[in-house]
């Protein structure tokens, strides 16, 4: 096996390092080992890279990769542990050995496409104008970055090499047109994304800020977190990217962004070198008090827990894959003491020290050898072994070459009961465990699972929290707060700021009737009305306008006295039912017309007392055909003053030959109006609140006594100059103008009046415009039948001189 890495430090990620004659030169492999069948892989041992100066006139030098990164030196390990493991298996691939070939591909795009050509080729470049006719390896583990690994397919797709991902999550790669020959065993930030989303929801924060990876693994994931959070009606103040090559400037920038907004909760969807770079710069600015909520890639970064970030993170959450043990792998990790104790079996170099052989790796921890956490590292390893299924299963069908059709249709169960299999994109089960940074009694960060997201389970049920005592921000010590607007308190609606998101909003008073409830305002049943402060619906107070009370008294002595005056004067005629004043005046019509003058008196009776379902149908119904047959009367008396005043004939024969227009003009008034009440209660019922039920039927009956009023006090006006002694048509004229003024009058005050007081003012209409037919067309008649019996006479009320 060859190594060629000599680290500087046990931490190296502050330090430089120092690598052998090829390191920089991600095209040559930095671990090696020949066998028949070879996988390769590729990882990020560095997190820096140093492009070449460029001068078009020399050969670029190689690539310069620094800062080693520990975390990922442990994936590649746990590459070569799995393959060890393989070997020494007797059931899967016997007596064929399996090599590989690491490549660095230092989380640059650059150097990724020269590992995945020095993977194929087998070195960098080559001095030969034909490649290889195959491949140097049959598959490719790695890379950990989205962007790394698109590169790679592109180049090694074309080939069906396939790429077996353990840390790539844009869900861009989901996309088997695009990339066929793609596999992975972490799943999809297309789930990872919506679980975020319902995550911030269930936890009440609707105004958040949003930081991202200016990469296709961060674009592709926020682009889908911010439709899934306004799907869940959550806002986003702001969303900002930085990547790793940008200047200082701009990640301050964005630092400032985010200390100038209001939004108390943070979501990162940062890859591992933009999070260094960010939280150098938060500690910089003293960004402090924001709860983050991280996306898989640095959620369980162990680099991250130390104390310097710890003022920062403290109560961190978010979503990463379930953590499991690889049984071996601890052991095999503490040959590489090397690398922890900043110490070298070779000469000196730079002041490095010389190992002694008496050091014990178990005393000390660092992210290489911590196997606590096997999250990603189980990644690894499941996706040596799907490759070393699929070549087990193409060997023995001997089909060769179809390394891609095979991984496809693998499904096989590891030692500690974990499936292993992929769909039809190429992706495994979604399943996340929800994590939040924790302090243990030593003062250590831990990584404590407070939930779950299954995305196999039904919607609704995919997100569980488990009961857990969550651990918050470091500055807050309680769940913060983190909306744009307060949720309006009961009896108030929200109400939309014109260019604002919709989580900012003004609260607005519910309306009479209405109550606030989940932030917008809902009609009570007809049986309830709102609360005083419209939290709730209530029983609805019977009101009425009783018998006993002083306006129901006064109205109702009203009704019946002018009830009884009526009938007065119906015996007045009849008494005097042959003389020539009330032969005159049309008996037949006087007698019609008093009668309905009673019933117009007494149907007001029917607005008094608790209602009752036939009184509710009867009192509106009453009162329009009860006034229409009133109307009706008048007019036909109307049109009789006019047809004998005009006629050529004898006056005396008149009236006997218009007696059949008379009752078929009162007749039809009269049925319409009946037909027009029948289809209103037919078609909605006055039944319920005494409530008119149809509008456009109580307004058609009012308008139609209007329309017959109209009628009168037209022929009425045309009739006033008819000689003095017998001029009905202008005592008709005065009736009908009090008729009119009591109706235009009651239609705004009806309208506007609440509660019992419409009853009362419709009462009061229907009795002022009673007495006024009443006194306007008879008192005049009674006077005369009672104290002017003299003028009471043929000669008079002829009015006709020689």
């Amino acid at each position: 096996m060859l190594l060629c890495l000599l680290f500087v430090g046990a931490f190296g990620a502050d330090h430089d390092t120092t690598v052998c004659e090829m390191l920089g030169s991600p095209g040559f492999p930095l671990l090696a080992k020949e066998g028949d069948l070879i996988i390769g892989g590729a990882f990020s041992i560095h997190t820096q890279v140093s492009n070449p100066p460029l001068s078009f006139t020399d050969t670029p030098d190689p690539l310069k990769c620094s800062r080693i990164n520990f975390r990922e030196f442990r994936f590649a390990q746990t590459m070569i542990f799995a393959i060890e493991e393989i070997n020494n298996s007797s059931s899967l691939l016997p007596n064929i050995s399996v090599g590989y070939k690491v490549f660095d591909s230092c989380g640059s795009t650059l150097a990724s496409t020269r590992a995945v050509m020095g993977l194929m080729n087998g070195e960098e470049r080559t001095l030969r104008k034909t490649c290889s006719s195959q491949s140097s390896v049959q598959a490719i583990i790695g890379a950990s970055e989205s962007s790394s690994t698109i590169v790679m397919l592109q180049m090694c797709g074309i080939f069906q090499i396939p790429v077996i991902s353990y840390f790539a999550t844009c869900a861009c790669l989901s996309n088997r047109k695009e990339y066929p020959s793609f596999f992975r065993t972490i799943p999809s930030d297309y789930y990872q994304s919506r679980a975020l989303a319902k995550l911030v929801k269930h936890l009440g924060w609707t105004w958040v800020g949003a930081v991202r990876s200016d990469n296709d693994y961060g674009n592709n994931g926020m682009a889908t977190f911010i439709a899934a959070a306004n799907l869940e009606g959550v806002c986003i103040e702001y969303s900002e990217a930085i990547s790793r090559t940008d200047p200082s400037e701009q990640v301050a920038r964005v630092v400032r962004v985010i200390l100038g907004g209001s939004a108390r909760v943070l979501v990162a969807f940062l890859s591992y070198s933009e999070m260094d770079a960010l939280l150098e710069e938060a500690l910089n600015q003293n960004l402090t008090g924001l709860q983050w909520v991280g996306s898989e890639s640095w959620i369980t970064a162990g680099h991250l827990t130390n104390k310097r970030y710890s003022a920062i993170l403290t109560g961190s959450m978010g979503f990463t894959i379930r953590k499991t043990k690889i049984a071996g792998l601890q052991e095999f990790l503490l040959q590489f003491w090397e690398a922890t104790f900043d110490c070298s079996f070779q000469p000196s170099l730079h002041g490095q020290t010389q190992c002694s052989g008496s050091e014990r790796l178990q005393d000390i921890s660092n992210p290489f050898t911590d196997v606590s956490e096997l999250r990603i590292s189980n990644n690894v390893y499941k996706a040596v072994y799907a490759v070393a299924h699929a070549l087990h299963n193409m060997l023995k069908c001997g089909q060769s070459g179809e390394v891609v059709k095979h991984l496809q249709r693998v499904n096989f169960t590891l030692w500690s009961g974990e499936r292993v299999y992929f769909d039809g994109n190429g992706d495994p089960a979604a399943t996340y465990e929800l994590v939040n940074w924790q302090k243990n009694r030593e003062g250590e960060t831990v990584f404590v699972a407070v939930g779950s997201y299954d995305a196999s389970l039904p919607n609704g049920k995919q997100f569980t929290m488990n009961g857990i005592n969550i651990t918050w921000a470091a500055e807050t010590l309680k769940r913060p707060q983190s909306v744009c607007s307060e949720s309006c308190p009961p009896g108030f609606r929200q109400a939309v700021i014109k260019g604002k998101p919709i989580c900012c909003f003004s609260c607005i008073a519910c309306a009479a009737g209405e109550i606030g409830n989940l932030n917008k305002c809902s009609q009570c049943p007809l049986e309830y009305w709102s609360n005083e402060n419209h939290s709730q619906c209530v029983p609805k107070v019977i009101e009425f306008l009783s018998f006993g009370e002083t306006m129901g008294a006064l109205l109702t002595t009203f009704s019946l006295f002018g009830a009884s005056l009526t009938v007065v004067v119906l015996c007045v005629f009849f008494r005097f039912r042959h003389t020539p004043l009330v032969k005159a005046s049309n008996s037949e019509l006087s007698f019609l017309l008093l009668f309905s003058l009673t019933l117009c008196f007494l149907c007001s009776l029917t607005f008094i007392g608790q209602p009752t379902e036939w009184s509710c149908m009867l009192r509106h119904t009453a009162f329009g055909i009860t006034f229409a047959l009133c109307m009706s009367c008048v007019l036909a008396k109307t049109i009789a003053v006019v047809i004998a005043f005009k006629a050529k004939r004898p006056a005396n024969t008149v009236p006997q030959c218009s007696l059949p227009l008379q009752r078929t003009s009162v007749l039809s008034c009269t049925l319409l109006q009946v037909l027009v009440c029948m289809l209103w209660l037919t078609l909605a019922p006055i039944i319920l609140e005494c409530d008119v039920g149809s509008p456009v039927g109580f307004w058609a009956v009012l308008g139609y006594i209007g329309l017959l009023a109209a009628l009168c006090f037209i022929l009425a006006f045309l009739a006033r100059k008819l000689p003095d002694n017998f001029n009905e048509a202008k005592f008709i004229t005065f009736s009908m103008l009090i008729f009119c003024a009591v109706w235009v009058t009651f239609i705004p005050t009806y309208v506007s009046s609440p509660g019992k007081f419409t009853v009362a003012v419709e009462i009061f209409a229907i009795l002022a415009s009673s007495f006024g037919l009443l006194f306007c067309i008879y008192a005049p008649k009674c006077y005369i039948l009672l104290l002017k019996p003299e003028r009471n006479t043929k000669k008079d009320m002829m009015g006709r001189n020689q």
